[in-house]
């Protein structure tokens, strides 16, 4: 997964964001970083893409891709933000959904408080996340890109040949929608006014979904 898709994204990304700490009237900063990346661990595709700045160590950027709820990721994202002070740190596609995905580890008693204090109270903030869910037996996707909202999408499939499906916008959250949100968003919307199974059976006797 990382070097068919996170490496390169990650690579790219980082070749292109500025991060300037002391330096943003600094003519360099629109020089392309110089962009690194070390394998951390190679059975599970972590590793660890540095962007080091034209404008100096000061304004380097690091990423941390594939981290998982393993106690060396926590000590490795601890030990990486002491080093950068107020300098950027990126978490890309780490593997856990929210602090109780460390659940119970006989082997590490404290995991869960550690990943409490270093991440969740460290300062991180949620800048780009993609969620898949299901409301009413609906697709539906909710998207946060920082600043903004929560943005919540379903999916539609079209009722005319070649049968494609659409994507269509319900709303916006302020904070993470739950499956009700979703629910309450299809409710109002004519084109879910049938659930999907009988818009199915209606296209099979011939009719349209939206009659």
């Amino acid at each position: 997964m990382y070097r068919e898709a996170a490496g390169p994204q990650t690579r790219a990304l980082l070749s292109r964001v500025r991060a300037p700490t002391s330096n943003a009237t600094d003519l360099r900063t629109v020089y392309k970083p110089n962009v690194t990346a070390e394998e951390i661990w190679d059975f599970d595709g972590s590793a660890l893409v540095r962007a080091e700045a034209a404008t100096g160590s000061e304004d380097d950027v690091q990423c941390l891709v594939f981290p998982n709820t393993d106690t060396k990721y926590t000590n490795d994202i601890r030990a990486i933000g002491k080093a950068m002070g107020d300098r950027l740190v990126i978490l890309v596609n780490p593997f856990w959904r929210s602090l109780d995905s460390w659940g119970i580890n006989l082997l590490a008693p404290k995991g869960k408080s550690l990943a409490k204090e270093v991440i969740f109270d460290g300062g991180y903030q949620e800048t780009y996340v993609l969620l898949k869910t299901s409301a009413r037996g609906e697709d539906c996707v909710a998207l946060k890109a920082y600043p903004y909202n929560w943005q919540l999408y379903a999916f539609r499939e079209d009722d005319s040949w070649p049968y494609g499906t659409n994507v269509l916008w319900l709303g916006s959250t302020k904070e993470e929608p739950t499956s009700a949100n979703f629910s309450e968003l299809l409710n109002v919307r004519e084109e879910f006014k049938l659930n999907k199974n009988m818009r199915y059976l209606q296209r099979m006797r011939g009719g349209n979904g939206d009659d």
